[in-house]
């Protein structure tokens, strides 16, 4: 399988500006022939999906819970795990590179695990620690530095 799989990862509840980064985000990994990977719910996770789906991409949603009509509309591939915020390290083991749009714990374990597992991570708003996240300012930089970093 050649087509990268981008996890979009970062807050249920966060700004109107950070929604339409997701969601340039998402239409942007979309159109680039990439697969979408997020936590499946709402807020981040659901801007980025609306953006890949409506660039008619790919969405997986890894589910916390263990009834997939919890996912947002968009996901066409929802994934139930019982697993809670476990979930995430689902996600950071699938993805090739994550990106990360501000966030709060649950955020900053997927950023964790991505980290440990050596899958690079690109963020924009989020968390800022010592750690190699690439912070950028635009989706469409972290869309390209993304693809850059995993090849196309």
């Amino acid at each position: 399988m050649n087509k990268k799989i981008i996890a979009v990862i970062g807050g249920s509840e966060t700004s109107e500006k950070n929604l339409k980064i997701a969601e340039e985000v998402g239409a942007l990994i979309a159109k680039r022939g990439g697969i979408l990977i997020t936590g499946g719910l709402g807020g981040v996770m659901e801007y980025a999906s609306k953006g890949a789906k409506g660039s008619g991409g790919l969405v997986i949603g890894i589910l916390p819970g263990t009834d997939k009509r919890t996912a947002n509309e968009y996901v066409d591939i929802p994934i139930v795990t019982g697993m809670g915020h476990a979930r995430n390290i689902i996600i950071a083991r699938t993805c090739d590179c994550a990106i990360a749009i501000d966030g709060k714990y649950g955020t900053l374990t997927e950023i964790a695990y991505c980290l440990m597992f050596n899958v690079p991570v690109i963020g924009i708003n989020t968390w800022k620690i010592d750690a190699p996240i690439i912070h950028v300012r635009t989706a469409r930089q972290a869309v390209e530095k993304a693809f850059e970093m995993i090849g196309d």
